[in-house]
């Protein structure tokens, strides 16, 4: 069966707004193999007036925690966000047993923002359904629990990281002349280079499809 990276863009993102805040885990909160494998967003609550700040209207926002700064060693966190007024506005929870495997300790310092991009795994009966989907064709976000969304398709690549191209029809991998990308960046200017690629049509071959998510109300 097939299995596929799913990459999620936001491409209202332009600047970010980071919250500094206490991150708690809390027992209560699931952290399953199906969270450890990136099948599912763990769920992350915060106080509503923070949600606001941040404004994740994907309702996923990045929690970062600062293992070592001084060698910008970091811990990044995908939340899909839920609210809960009890909770302070700069307090943050998520699982506890998420934190203790990334950072060995049940609270941490760190900081929130809304989400530019994340990424989910897809396999079974809903990957088989993403074959012969082309780039540009649209996906409904519920198959990754997002079902305020639709994603559009607009690349990918295979294990070996060779890049779908729309301009190339079908499921197929071949040499082609480049002038730009995705598969080749030029150096110089009229560069024009013969490289490897694949065509613009999902099959088992391809590992990683990058989407861009849109909200269904704006579509």
């Amino acid at each position: 069966m097939p299995e596929f990276k799913i990459v999620v863009s936001d491409p209202r993102v332009r600047e970010l707004r980071i919250v500094p805040v206490k991150v708690v885990g809390s027992p209560d909160i699931e952290y399953s193999e199906k969270h450890k494998e990136q099948r599912e967003l763990v769920v992350g609550k915060a106080n509503p007036k923070l949600i606001e700040l941040i404004k994740p209207e994907l309702g996923v926002a990045i929690i970062r925690i600062w293992k070592n700064k001084a060698n910008r060693e970091k811990v990044n966190i995908a939340t899909k966000l839920v609210e809960d007024s009890s909770l302070d506005i700069q307090t943050v929870v998520v699982p506890e047993a998420l934190l203790r495997e990334k950072i060995g300790s049940a609270e941490a310092l760190g900081e929130i923002f809304r989400a530019p991009a994340f990424q989910l795994r897809v396999g079974g009966a809903e990957a088989s359904r993403l074959i012969g989907m082309r780039i540009g064709d649209r996906i409904d976000g519920s198959i990754i629990g997002l079902p305020q969304i639709v994603l559009e398709i607009r690349g990918g690549s295979d294990l070996a990281g060779f890049p779908m191209r729309k301009d190339i029809s079908g499921a197929v991998k071949k040499y082609v002349l480049l002038a730009s990308g995705p598969g080749f960046r030029p150096k110089e200017e009229g560069e024009r280079r013969r490289k490897l690629v694949r065509g613009n049509t999902i099959s088992e071959d391809i590992v990683q499809i990058n989407t861009v998510a849109i909200l269904k109300s704006g579509k």
